[in-house]
């Protein structure tokens, strides 16, 4: 289930109280916290998938290079991953053609199949013992959908336009019960534990003598050649090369935002006997979708978790995690009857951007030594690890077919709609600055839970510990202003316009914030 209640004494497992399932065999590595100011060729902001790859490739290439991280290196969003990897566009290639064109499709595709292949290389090479394993991914409609049906034919045929190599229909996915409706079978797919493949390439960057600092936050870069780092407790970096792989970039106020949003991910795992599933990737048509594999903890383990996700809506917009891992569990069992428990739950943030790909490159309107990667929706990995190629490649001036493709200054002209139906959303969440609070008085709130009230003329956001003891921040988040709302389920206040994150107490665990909630004792 999710994390205990004392578990908010300690601090956060990356963004939220829930522990996901890679925790039990493998843990976040510690790393000291920067000290004094330091020198590098590159200093990369974020130790997840895509600051860890960019980090190992650079170190591989003779570059020194610093890791910072504001928790735990590895401990964010890419541990909450449930670890598909696949090439499979999680907008659909139907949807890529219809707004970028066939070829850039076929890059895409291209990209995600080499991460696969890099990560495959990577593990082997440095012998990190991460479950590795090439699998089947299977794309399937309900039983008895005709809208499913329909979607699965649709993209079969813009995968044969592509000619992607690998892929065909069958009537059906081998999924549990196997009562599916047709699917598409896409082959040399994998699948991995995260936390240690993540853990094992923080080791190599060490090895190569990369630095790596955590509870380390970045809160300003300033200059050109060369750039300064400035950290929330002093230190500075000075690097040539700046690299933001924050999920989330903090640099920009605006521009990258308006094309891109921010949802939770709702994952649930269970034990069930070894074999029961085959190994295979599975994602269905629903809307929102579900996505399933199984994971076995050690070779000689009797069972295996079975790995259930979905259920995703834009964060901030809903506080019913509960009920939505309810409602993943009742979809596993439809397929896997016998399953008694379910052991765990978490979530997880991802990023989605309005035309289908991700923003990775050089930061739009700033210094061509400063470069991104965000807006990796559900393909995190595979997008994290092209992110450390491109990334890599743009720093040591070496050619890349894929520059244009995850180009962060692309303008989404065949997305508007996408893009405007976003930013109409975003200005509707203004409006909440005239309403009341969600509670009258302080009495209202329970120990460990959180809620806005309404002071005179500010919103704050109120969370009473488990002793009693009231925290009081103001309520509107230091990105653009918008008001958070209490997240129950990770117990975190979180941003519904950009998707910023703050814990109960009001620190920022996810940008594009990247200072604190205002303590109620510094409001004017």
């Amino acid at each position: 289930m999710g994390a205990p209640a004392t578990d908010l004494l300690h601090p956060y497992i990356g963004s939220g109280t829930s522990r996901p399932i890679w925790l039990e065999n493998s843990g976040i590595l510690a790393h000291s916290r920067l000290t004094k100011d330091i020198f590098a060729e590159v200093c990369i902001i974020g130790g997840g998938i895509s600051g860890l790859t960019t980090a190992y490739l650079l170190c591989r290439a003779g570059k020194k290079v610093v890791v910072i991280d504001d928790r735990g290196i590895g401990g964010g969003e890419s541990c909450r991953s449930s670890a598909h990897l696949s090439n499979a566009a999680d907008a659909t290639y139907n949807r890529l053609i219809k707004i970028h064109g066939a070829e850039y499709a076929k890059l895409f595709a291209e990209s995600h199949s080499k991460a696969i292949d890099l990560i495959e290389q990577i593990a082997m090479a440095e012998e990190i013992e991460c479950g590795f394993q090439r699998v089947d991914g299977y794309y399937f409609s309900p039983p008895r959908s005709r809208r499913g049906a329909e979607l699965v034919e649709v993209e079969y045929e813009a995968l044969q336009l592509l000619e992607i190599p690998g892929v065909a229909p069958v009537k059906k996915a081998p999924l549990g019960n196997g009562y599916t409706g047709p699917a598409i079978r896409y082959s040399h797919q994998a699948q991995m534990n995260v936390l240690q493949y993540l853990n094992g390439l923080a080791q190599k960057v060490q090895r190569m003598k990369g630095n790596i600092f955590g509870f380390t936050r970045a809160v300003r870069v300033e200059g050109d050649e060369p750039t300064v780092v400035t950290t929330s407790h002093g230190p500075t970096i000075t690097a040539a090369e700046i690299v933001v792989a924050t999920n989330a970039p903090f640099l920009d106020r605006f521009v990258l935002h308006t094309k891109q949003a921010a949802f939770r991910t709702y994952v649930v795992a269970g034990k069930v006997a070894r074999g029961v599933q085959a190994p295979a990737l599975f994602w269905d048509t629903e809307d929102p979708y579900h996505y399933v594999r199984t994971y076995a903890p050690h070779e000689n383990s009797e069972f295996e978790w079975l790995i259930v996700g979905g259920e995703d809506h834009k964060t901030g917009r809903n506080d019913d995690g509960d009920l939505r891992w309810e409602r993943l569990e009742k979809w596993a069992r439809s397929y896997f009857p016998g399953i008694k428990k379910f052991d765990a739950r978490w979530s997880g943030q991802i990023v989605v951007p309005v035309d289908g790909a991700a923003f990775i490159g050089r930061n739009p309107r700033d210094s061509e030594h400063i470069y991104i990667a965000s807006g990796d929706a559900g393909m995190g990995l595979t997008h994290g690890t092209i992110a450390g190629i491109l990334i890599s490649d743009l720093i040591l001036k070496r050619e890349n077919a894929w520059v244009s493709v995850y180009d962060p200054s692309r303008k989404p002209y065949r997305a508007l709609a996408s893009y405007t139906e976003q930013n109409i959303n975003v200005m509707k969440q203004y409006k909440n600055y005239l309403t009341s609070g969600e509670v009258a008085t302080l009495d209202d709130i329970e120990p460990g839970s959180g809620a806005i009230l309404r002071r005179g003329f500010s919103k704050l956001a109120v969370f009473r510990e488990l002793d009693g003891t009231i925290r009081e921040f103001s309520a509107i988040c230091p990105h653009l202003g918008c008001l958070v709302t209490w997240n129950n389920a990770e117990m975190s206040w979180d941003c519904p316009c950009h998707g910023s994150r703050f814990t109960a107490r009001g620190e920022v665990i996810n940008g594009p914030a990247n200072i604190n909630l205002r303590p109620d004792s510094e409001m004017e």
